[in-house]
């Protein structure tokens, strides 16, 4: 079968990466996942076929392998591009064990970006953050908005690692970027075959929502109620994991198209709205007619008050817009929960 051209999907079989993969495919492109399986499960690779009716390739081993990344792309010519998701990702994590951040993160990052320039592969988005931003002086927060200092090892790496990409691409690399700066992704495919699946305690708010109210959770917390928003819980932009991965689509294309106006850009990817984390336990609660056992406990390290974006720029030059209620990615969340409970 043609296909529209190979992309390569780094953290495929994650959370945001196997959602990115099922568009990939349904887009017409054939995929190639790298995932070293830290945090995400192989039986993923088997729902993105369930889903899509392709299998893509899956290759299982460590960025941080010079030589295994080096056979890979002796391996896989033709690439049109890399769609970079593989990376630690949990704030509060990251401020009790920044070394494994910042030799995971950064070195995973160089190594990609050096494999790109040996094979001649020239187009790239990674998986960036709003943590870039810090606590703004402003709200909503625009692209323009000053890289502040970072308050967690993650949210520091995310800073580097866009660094890394604009100075390798700045020094005359043959490679054009765009960083997507995405807010809070929370839901799951309408299918309920694949979802955020962390391992252990989760890190995010919505898991520990949809794992309390089925029960493997006792409680969940609400890390501070004295803030100074409206009801005293930190405010967050969440937007649909679907609508985000549509973005990466986008981002791919307007890069292989040559329709990028520079060749480092970043956009905001979010909804443009920020909710607090009582109103995503309120949504949760009406969406699926559960209610949550929660309590308020002391605020938690690395956290910020509250963001949401400016996604004007990110919708006028991408043509891109997330399209989810708040009410549809709670109900969803909680539909994969019960999927991957009672399989």
């Amino acid at each position: 079968m043609t296909t529209k051209g190979k992309i390569v999907v780094t953290g495929g079989t994650g959370y945001i990466g196997s959602h990115t993969t099922v568009e990939l495919i349904q887009q017409g492109y054939e995929v190639l996942i790298i995932d070293n399986l830290s945090n995400s499960e192989a039986f993923i690779v088997d729902r993105i076929e369930q889903i899509s009716g392709v299998r893509p390739s899956f290759f299982e081993f460590d960025l941080l392998d010079q030589e295994k990344m080096d056979a890979f792309f002796n391996q896989n010519k033709d690439i049109q591009g890399v769609i970079h998701f593989a990376a630690a990702k949990a704030v509060g994590e990251s401020v009790q064990i920044p070394l494994h951040y910042y030799r995971n993160n950064l070195v995973t990052m160089i190594n990609l970006l050096e494999a790109m320039k040996k094979h001649q592969v020239v187009n790239f988005v990674f998986s960036s953050s709003c943590t870039v931003y810090g606590q703004p002086d402003q709200l909503p927060v625009t692209e323009n908005a000053p890289v502040k200092p970072a308050e967690s090892p993650y949210g520091y790496t995310k800073q580097v690692n866009e660094a890394i990409l604009n100075d390798t691409i700045k020094s005359g690399a043959n490679i054009k970027g765009i960083a997507l700066r995405y807010f809070n992704p929370i839901g799951a495919h309408h299918s309920g075959l694949i979802g955020e699946l962390p391992r252990g305690v989760p890190n995010n708010l919505m898991p520990f929502i949809t794992q309390t109210a089925y029960g493997i959770r006792e409680q969940l917390r609400v890390f501070g109620s004295d803030y100074s928003t409206p009801d005293g819980s930190c405010i967050r932009d969440y937007i649909h994991v679907v609508d985000l991965a549509k973005a990466h689509i986008v981002a791919i294309e307007r890069l292989i198209k040559g329709t990028n106006k520079s060749n480092y850009e970043m956009f905001n990817i979010g909804t443009g709205n920020g909710f607090s984390v009582f109103e995503v336990i309120q949504s949760f609660e009406r969406s699926t007619g559960k209610k949550l056992n929660y309590k308020v406990v002391d605020r938690r390290p690395g956290d910020i008050e509250q963001i949401w974006a400016d996604t004007t720029i990110g919708n006028k030059e991408l043509g891109w817009k997330a399209e989810k209620t708040l009410d549809e990615m709670t109900l969803s969340a909680w539909q994969w929960e019960l999927n991957y409970r009672n399989k």
